[in-house]
C-alpha cells in the first residue's frame, strides 16, 4: 500500500482533448458561476478525440472539465468571490480558481454539435482553455 507522502509526490499528466473557444478573454470577465449568465461558445475537439461525441445532441447537459491555466496556483486562501468584505478561506472550502490544481467543472447546455465541435451555453472560462473530458449529465 502506498503511504501519504507516495500519493502526493505522484506526477500525474493530462492531455486536452480540445480548446475551449468563449468571447471572455480576461479572467476578471468571467461570471463567478457560468449558471450566473448565458455565455456562449463552442468546444473545439481534437479530431482524434472526435468520435467520442456520437450521442450528444442538442438540448443535452453536459459536465466539462477544464484546466484554468491563468489561474495562480501558490494561493491557499482567498476572500470568496474576492469579496474582501468576506472573511479568508482555504480554496478547498470554495470554488476559486486559484489552487494548486486549478481543474474546473461546469454544467452547460449543448445548442449544436458539429464536425467536432459543441456549441453551448452557460460557459466561465477563458477563450484558450484546455478541454481536458466531457461527460453526459442526462
Amino acid at each position: 500500500m502506498e503511504t501519504k507522502e507516495e500519493i502526493t509526490s505522484l506526477e500525474i499528466i493530462l492531455k486536452p482533448i480540445g480548446v475551449i473557444r468563449s468571447p471572455i478573454t480576461e479572467p476578471g470577465q468571467a461570471p463567478k458561476q457560468g449558471s450566473e449568465a448565458a455565455i456562449r461558445g463552442q468546444l473545439i475537439l481534437d479530431k482524434r478525440y472526435r468520435e467520442g461525441l456520437t450521442g450528444i445532441k442538442e438540448g443535452a447537459k453536459i459536465l466539462i472539465l477544464y484546466w484554468m491555466h491563468l489561474a495562480e496556483r501558490d494561493v491557499l486562501q482567498v476572500h470568496p468571490r474576492g469579496d474582501l468584505k468576506r472573511a479568508i478561506r482555504g480554496v478547498f472550502s470554495t470554488r476559486s480558481p486559484q489552487r494548486p490544481n486549478p481543474v474546473s467543472i461546469q454544467v452547460v447546455e449543448v445548442t449544436g454539435v458539429e464536425d467536432g465541435v459543441i456549441d453551448v451555453v452557460g460557459l466561465d472560462a477563458v477563450d484558450g482553455t484546455p478541454l481536458l473530458d466531457i461527460k453526459c449529465i442526462e
